[in-house]
Order: structure tokens, then C-alpha cells, then sequence
């Protein structure tokens, strides 16, 4: 197995701000990060938190990953913690059958992240971070697999309405022809056994995805956290209270931060809208999770259609505290609140979110987590790199869209004697074009306009040659097409990047239990912008 690294550069839809991150060479975004993630100060300076919260959130999590099914791995990580380990900390939504590869990158990064700072002499376990309270159903509702030459994606057909937190809903019955269709996709395995016993109608969302991942990393002793609960909602108290209390502040707070951001080149990635604050508030009697919203210098809230003043809500917040919950920008720093974290792995959109989070963290934790890129990756079986070693191709070429791909392997097929007489003419055309063009310019301005539209119109037709001789190509020889789709369809699916579209258990089902530790071992803290793993 080897692995070919590529710059961010090479990778598409990639906003500045990660880009430059991710390089951790521009200066500008300094401000915004501090520490500073390049800087690996982390791993010498372990986080802590208070002795009597470590005790109170340690049995928590015991019971939970017992629950999920944790081995004894995690049992020890446990007791790491228990005595006063750091954290390595990543999480996602609770996406259906563990969601896409990235579910893994992110849990192998940090993984591997705990293992290289407890070996410099700093204890540090990794965990996973469950965000149950979403709601937005139709993101986690997915998972997609290449499935002969097309793609498909599996979703459980019934929906609960909006608003509802995706992690304790229960799968039902309509889990089990879903389930009957995964196992068309990925045939009888280890793999589609383990999720036939996790992803059960009696499971929810999040009990399934955390048992899951619980399973296929409990070797490594990932520790899965669900803290949707009121136990672990009352542990942060003083978090939410806060949010609560400085809603004013912090509001001014992110709008000059967002300000500040546009300024330097770069983009928000959350909204902040005049009257928004960092909570949603669940309703007791529908189940509805609603944006807490805040009239400026005023004691008045609203969620949906009703009204609260904030001594109501701080009295929610007493009372039940699981009912109010933290948006994008405030849940990380929940989160730090309640574990010793000395780091966060994420992904590109995370990113874009500390670069806000962090005035947050600042005046209610008063310190900011370091945000560490979790390793991207696109993973090439055997039969996918031969391909790409036969057409003399990298992993960068297959960026492009299946016509676009099998246009230029027709380009490639064609005989010798056909690309040296394309190329002998073009490039004569090329020279005498310009020649002629630039003594036209020089008679008359007009003229030299005139010259280059109809240089324009026969370097135009030149390329319209090498496009037909390329079609031909093309039709002479049908698999061109063919081997174009299948890299494009598991390479770069539906144009995007395969970790963010197919399905892990799809890679988990192929390459079995080995992949973790491969993810693990290419996981390193001097990862590249991304990188191409021939297994």
C-alpha cells in the first residue's frame, strides 16, 4: 500500500480560508485561530478540566459506551481519562449506516492524534463527539453506494417534519427493507452483519451510528459521546447559562468577528442575523427543536410562536435542561466545557466555523480549542489504479466530469501518426496566427481587431478537429468511455470528493477491518492537503 500527497490547491470546492488553513502559512488567519494549529503547541500544553466534573462525566461515559458496545480498549481509555487524561476530540451528525468515509478520516485523525501526543509524554484519549441534536433529517437520511455504473442512495422513506433532533428518533420498521437494500449493494459480509445488529427498528439514530462506530474502532478505543441527555445538558449549565446571559455580547461579538472575516478575504460560514442568538430551544410538547431568537438591548425572546423573557428561560435551563441546546458556533465550546480538549479534529466547514466560535470561546471559556484538518483522503482499490496507471493518469485528472474525462482518454487513444500531425499543424497555426495578427495590429487598430476574430474563429476550429479525432478515438474503442465512468463514479462521485458522497461501510465491506489501520497510520499531524491511498 502507498500513498501519492497532493496540495489543497488540486482540491475542488475549497474555499480560500481552508485552503490557506490547511497550509498554515498565512499570517491573516492567525487572528482568528489562536492557537494556531501548525503551531502544535497542544500536544505539550494538555487540557483539564475541574476534578469533580471529570468524576461526574467519566461514569456517564461508561454507561454509554457499554451500551454501545465498546470493548475492552475503550474500558481502558476510560480509566485514562478517569485519571486525568486530555482529549483528541472529532464529531459529526448521526448520519444513516455511519454515513460517508469522512465518518472514518475524522475518527482515524483523531485516533492517531491521541496516540502521537501520548507518546511525547502527554496522555490523551479520542473521542467522538455525537451531533444527535440536529435536525436536519434529510442530511443524515443517506447513504450512497456505487452500485453497477450508476450511483445509489438509500434513505428510510418516512419523514418525522421539521424541526425534530434526528438522534432519538427511532429507525422502526422501515428499517428493514432498507436494510434488505443494503445488503443488495454490498452482498453478505461482516460488514452488513454489523449494521443488521445495530441499525435494528427498536435503534434510533444515534444509538445505531454510535454502536456502530463503537465497534469497528474498538480496538483503538474510540470513546463515543452523546450528550443530548439532561445529565450531560446539566454538566454544562454554566455554558448555556452564559449564552444565555451575554446573548448581547456575544452577538456584537460575532457580527464584528463575521466584519473582520469579509475584510480579510474570507467568508462567514454562519449567518449572524440581527436578531439570532447561539441557542435553540426544544418544545416539550411537539418535539420541535426552534432557533431561540433575541430582540437587541431588550428581555425578550422568542422561539417559534412563543414568547419567553430571560429569567423563563433560565429557569428552563434549571428546570430541564436538555430542552435548550446549542447552535453551530456554541456547540464546540459545550463541548470543551464538559471535556479536557486539547484539540478538535475537523473538516473544511468546522474550520470555517472556529474562525467565528472562537470570540465565543473566548468570553465564556475565556481560551480557544486548536482546530486540527482531519486527514482527506480518496481511496483507490487495485483495479482503479491500473486503470489510472494505463491511461497515464492521476488522481487530479479525475476531477473533471465523465465526458470530460473520456474526451481526453479518446484524445490519449489516438495513433501516433494522428496526434503528431494534430499537434504539427496546430502548432504552425499557432506561430504563423500570431505572426500575422501582430503585423495587422501594427498597420491599423481596427484591422488587428479584424485579424484576431478570425484567428479566434480558425484556432477554434483547430480544437473542433482535435475534438472529432478524440470522438472517433472514442467509438472506435468503448471501453474508453466505460473505465471514464467507473473512476469518475468512485473517484469523484457526483463531482464531488468520494469522503464527502459514498457510504464508508462501502470501503469497510471491500477492504475489511484493515482499512482502520491503515486510515489510523496515514493520519498523521504532517498530513498534505489531500492524499490518494492505493490499497
Amino acid at each position: 500500500m502507498n500513498a501519492d500527497c497532493y496540495p489543497v490547491t488540486v482540491v475542488p470546492h475549497v474555499s480560500a480560508l481552508f485552503r490557506d488553513y490547511v497550509s498554515g502559512s498565512d499570517e491573516k488567519l492567525r487572528p482568528f485561530y489562536s492557537p494556531f494549529h501548525a503551531d502544535r503547541q497542544w500536544m505539550q500544553h494538555p487540557a483539564n478540566i475541574d476534578a469533580k466534573l471529570r468524576g461526574s462525566i467519566v461514569p456517564l461515559l461508561r454507561i454509554q459506551n457499554r451500551g454501545f458496545g465498546a470493548g475492552p480498549a475503550t474500558e481502558a481509555n476510560l480509566d485514562r481519562l478517569a485519571e486525568g487524561a486530555a482529549a483528541v476530540v472529532t464529531g459529526q451528525q448521526v448520519t444513516l449506516f455511519g454515513g460517508p468515509l469522512l465518518t472514518l478520516l475524522k475518527a482515524a485523525t483523531a485516533i492517531r492524534l491521541a496516540a502521537d501526543a501520548s507518546r511525547a509524554g502527554q496522555p490523551h484519549v479520542p473521542i467522538f463527539w455525537l451531533a444527535s441534536e440536529d435536525h436536519d433529517f434529510d442530511e443524515v437520511n443517506q447513504a450512497t453506494f456505487p452500485v453497477g455504473n450508476k450511483l445509489e442512495t438509500l434513505r428510510l422513506p418516512h419523514n418525522p417534519g421539521p424541526g425534530r433532533p434526528v438522534g432519538n428518533l427511532s429507525l422502526g420498521d422501515a428499517i428493514q427493507p432498507v436494510m434488505e437494500d443494503l445488503r443488495r449493494c454490498l452482498g453478505e459480509n461482516s460488514v452488513t452483519e454489523l449494521l443488521a445488529s445495530v441499525y435494528t427498528p427498536t435503534a434510533t439514530f444515534a444509538s445505531s451510528f454510535a454502536a456502530f462506530l463503537a465497534r469497528i474502532f474498538s480496538e483503538h478505543g474510540l470513546i463515543v459521546i452523546d450528550a443530548s441527555t439532561r445529565p450531560f445538558h446539566a454538566l454544562t449549565h454554566s455554558t448555556l447559562r452564559a449564552a444565555i446571559e451575554q446573548a448581547d455580547e456575544l452577538h456584537a461579538a460575532l457580527l464584528e468577528r463575521s466584519k473582520a472575516l469579509e475584510l480579510a478575504g474570507y467568508h462567514a460560514q454562519v449567518m449572524v442575523a440581527d436578531s439570532s442568538s447561539l441557542l435553540f430551544l426544544l418544545d416539550e410538547n411537539t418535539g420541535v427543536r426552534s432557533a431561540l431568537k433575541k430582540t437587541a438591548s431588550a428581555d425578550a425572546w422568542s422561539a417559534a410562536s412563543q414568547r419567553y423573557t430571560t429569567a423563563e428561560l433560565l429557569d428552563i435551563l434549571d428546570q430541564t435542561p436538555e430542552r435548550i441546546s446549542p447552535n453551530a458556533l456554541l456547540r464546540p465550546v459545550m463541548q470543551d466545557a464538559l471535556l479536557p480538549t486539547s484539540a478538535y479534529v475537523g473538516g473544511p466547514a468546522e474550520i470555517a466555523y472556529f474562525a467565528q466560535s472562537q470570540v465565543v470561546y473566548q468570553r465564556i471559556l475565556e481560551r480557544t480549542t486548536p482546530i486540527v484538518p482531519r486527514l482527506s483522503a480518496t481511496l483507490i482499490d487495485p483495479r482503479l489504479a491500473r486503470m489510472l496507471q494505463r491511461y497515464q493518469l492521476s488522481l487530479p485528472d479525475v476531477f473533471i466530469t465523465p465526458d470530460a474525462l473520456a474526451q481526453r482518454l479518446g484524445a490519449r487513444s489516438i495513433p501516433v501518426e494522428g496526434k503528431r500531425k494534430l499537434a504539427a499543424v496546430g502548432n504552425a497555426l499557432d506561430r504563423e496566427l500570431k505572426a500575422l495578427t501582430e503585423w495587422m495590429q501594427g498597420q491599423d487598430a481596427g484591422l488587428g481587431h479584424a485579424a484576431e476574430v478570425a484567428a479566434s474563429k480558425m484556432l477554434y476550429q483547430m480544437n473542433r478537429l482535435r475534438r472529432l479525432s478524440a470522438s472517433f478515438a472514442l467509438q472506435k474503442e468503448q471501453s474508453l468511455r466505460h473505465h471514464a465512468e467507473q473512476l469518475c463514479q468512485e473517484l469523484f462521485p457526483a463531482g464531488n470528493l468520494q469522503e464527502r458522497v459514498l457510504a464508508c461501510a462501502w470501503f469497510l465491506a471491500r477492504s475489511g477491518p484493515s482499512l482502520i489501520d491503515i486510515l489510523v497510520e496515514h493520519s498523521t499531524a504532517e498530513h498534505c492537503g489531500h492524499c490518494a491511498l492505493n490499497l
